[in-house]
């Protein structure tokens, strides 16, 4: 195999996207976003999106490239990045992939099992009981309907909760039994990099990064986006505590210790996911040069 992938995955704010530039300037690449929210146009600062000077540095991919009302999935960022990687490879042998999205970097590294496709009127019928009923719900639905899940998914997610629920409900059999198939053989090499960093510094720099992004303007992008959120891509951290800051649920000041909790938790989650994979070899994000020093050995391996 004489082209490679380098994936770069970690939890929120640990630093992936500036590792990711760097490492990408240093090899004349290009980046994949595996970001299930930043590909969305209308989705910025909630969702780290990098600047645009960032942006200008190193050519993006899978980043602006969907709006909020199309429907997303693992199975349409494995077809988009396997066919980006593909054109990527005629100008190089390199490519990086940058994100904290788990489901979305094992369907391109492993593939997806083919789930049959479930009626529209399923997921919106289950759409709107949980939007009247609450997490709560939803999670109490799951540990009757699909014990599997409930215990080895991810509980405080509502949208992977309800594709969950929506696939026990057309097919009778547990998502994880579609998840649990044998792994595809891709025509190029994966290299996983994996970042961390002390729990109390991870935390700390969550922390900051949430007054930050408040500072920038987060509370207007949240409320030029009330409109929309019934929508999946919304129900995320950052948008859904400030929708209910706006409906009156909580104030401003407890809404944004609500997003530093969530996304604390969402990072802890994140974490549990990426040391699950044997394959990962982890770094501190400002260990550059080991980091470099691993990837020249990797690809020399490869040959290149």
């Amino acid at each position: 195999m004489d082209k490679t992938v380098i994936v770069i995955a970690g939890p929120t704010a640990v630093g992936k996207t500036a590792l990711a530039i760097s490492i990408a300037k240093w090899l004349n690449s290009s980046i994949i976003s595996a970001d299930s929210r930043q590909c969305f146009k209308e989705l910025n600062i909630g969702v780290a999106k990098p600047s645009a000077e960032e942006l200008e540095q190193v050519p993006h991919y899978f980043i602006n490239t969907h709006t909020v009302e199309e429907a997303v999935s693992a199975a349409t960022f494995e077809a988009y990045a396997l066919q980006t990687v593909s054109d990527l490879f005629k100008k190089s042998d390199v490519v990086i992939m940058a994100g904290g999205t788990g489901l979305y970097l094992r369907a391109f590294i492993d593939g997806m099992d083919a789930i049959p496709a479930i009626d529209e009127s399923v997921r919106h019928h289950l759409t709107a009981q949980y939007e009247q009923n609450g997490l709560v719900w939803l999670q109490a639905q799951l540990k009757e309907k699909d014990p599997l899940f409930a215990a080895q998914g991810e509980m405080q997610n509502p949208q992977r909760m309800l594709r969950a629920l929506e696939i026990v409900e057309a097919t009778g059999k547990s998502i994880i039994h579609y998840q649990s198939g044998t792994k595809k053989q891709r025509s190029f090499r994966v290299v996983q990099i994996a970042l961390d960093l002390p729990r109390a510094e991870l935390y700390n720099r969550i922390n900051l990064r949430v007054e930050e992004m408040m500072k920038a303007g987060l509370s207007d992008e949240v409320e030029r986006l009330q409109h929309l959120s019934h929508v999946n891509a919304l129900q995320t951290v950052g948008y859904r505590e400030l929708f209910d800051y706006f409906n009156g649920v909580y104030t401003l000041e407890k809404a944004i210790e609500k997003i530093k909790q969530n996304t604390r938790h969402y990072a802890k989650r994140q974490l549990t996911w990426f040391r699950r994979d044997q394959k990962n070899t982890w770094f501190q994000p400002n260990e550059t040069r080991q980091i470099q020093a691993f990837i020249a050995q990797q690809l020399k391996v490869a040959g290149l």
